[in-house]
């Protein structure tokens, strides 16, 4: 395997959680949302038929399974799983938490308003947060 290299944007906008079985879950460093990002730690891929089969089945199973479990913990309305790759092309899915009453609802969070710094207080509890929950899912299966 190649060495992973995160994207530059990613890691100027993220906060590291924790490594899955394929991809390394980061937290987006916007206080306005429950915001995951998952990057498959795979070099060079921009899309996801990148991935072999049974990667897409993992990086599937580690979205659905962070976005039940972010959605059952934060009370959310909805969850918006989704890769874009317009600005960063490195290969990454957000799994963000979204409320009827938050600032841009019903549009994308992508584009709309000004992201919101996390209080140093706030990054610690929402990364424990995160990571609790992280540590109770079962990626494998």
């Amino acid at each position: 395997m190649t060495t992973f290299v995160l994207d530059e944007r990613l890691a100027c906008d993220t906060q590291h959680l924790a490594d899955l079985p394929l991809c390394r879950a980061l937290l987006m460093l916007d206080a306005r949302y429950p915001w995951v990002v998952l990057v498959p730690r795979r070099e060079g891929l921009s899309e996801v038929f990148e991935l072999t089969t049974a990667e897409q089945q993992q990086l599937w199973r580690e979205a659905s399974q962070l976005g039940q479990a972010m959605k059952a913990a934060f009370g959310g309305d909805k969850v918006n799983i989704a890769t874009l790759g317009n600005v960063v092309s490195q290969l990454h899915v957000h799994v963000v938490i979204r409320y009827h009453e938050d600032a841009v609802w019903p549009a994308p969070v992508w584009g709309n308003g000004v992201a919101e710094p996390y209080s140093a207080s706030q990054l610690t509890t929402m990364q424990a947060r995160l990571l609790e929950l992280i540590n109770t899912l079962d990626f494998a299966r």
